[in-house]
């Protein structure tokens, strides 16, 4: 086959132990997954209506590489969340088999234009300008599932400068990682190569130029970036 202009790259994150690549097709997050968090967003939990929102697969920033300070906005804010990668998907996927389709585990950041999105929200607009911007995904390298042992008590953290940000329990996410995915699988059809950004823990804040952060999930994976 031959296209009209060059193919763009295929995006994709590292492998932990490997020197092979994961692919992402598309990266779905799930918002106010953390009740404190949704506090601080002066937002209520509802628990059968869970908040959906996508991120091209190009926003994933990896490797290392710097995170340019975003166009537009003047209130860059990080919120540190874990990340499931997806070796499988499905429609209507049964709670019961949700967790066997996830193929590891990683960190990331969802950078969020603040700014842009209070006044999305305030013309009950949608949050694409706010999320799905340029660079507004970095992610660690992948720990493949069944080197993985998560529990209520996982920790999940965020430094800036060495200062503490974020910090937060799994136990504490409203929907858990089979929740999240069963219930997606009704909106979408899931498919291999899918990043899932699982929500926020309450501590979110500003991020400035020259601004040095450090993500981790306990015993999984760790992210060291700097803003641009």
């Amino acid at each position: 086959m031959s296209y009209a202009i060059t193919p763009p790259t295929v995006p994709s994150l590292p492998i932990i132990g490997s020197d092979q690549r994961f692919p992402v097709r598309r990266i779905f997050c799930i918002g106010r997954n953390y009740a404190e968090h949704a506090r601080e967003m002066g937002a209520v939990v509802d628990r059968d209506t869970p908040l959906f929102f996508c991120k091209p697969a190009d926003a994933v920033v990896t490797d290392g590489a710097d995170v340019p300070y975003p166009q537009a906005t003047g209130d860059l804010h990080h919120e540190v969340e874990m990340v499931v990668a997806l070796g499988g998907g499905g429609r209507d996927i049964p709670l019961s088999q949700a967790a066997s389709l996830v193929w590891g585990y990683g960190v990331g950041l969802d950078l969020t234009r603040r700014d842009l999105q209070a006044v999305a929200k305030v013309k009950s607009h949608p949050w694409d300008v706010a999320k799905a911007f340029d660079h507004s995904a970095p992610v660690s390298a992948l720990r493949p599932a069944g080197a993985v042992t998560l529990t209520d008590d996982t920790a999940i953290s965020l430094t800036v400068n060495g200062q503490p940000r974020q910090q937060g329990r799994l136990g504490d996410m409203v929907h858990g990682v089979a929740e999240v995915i069963a219930i997606l699988s009704t909106l979408f059809e899931l498919k291999a190569g899918d990043l899932i950004f699982t929500g926020t823990p309450a501590g979110v804040a500003a991020l400035q130029r020259g601004d040095s952060f450090h993500a981790e999930l306990a015993g999984v994976a760790t992210l060291d970036g700097r803003v641009a």
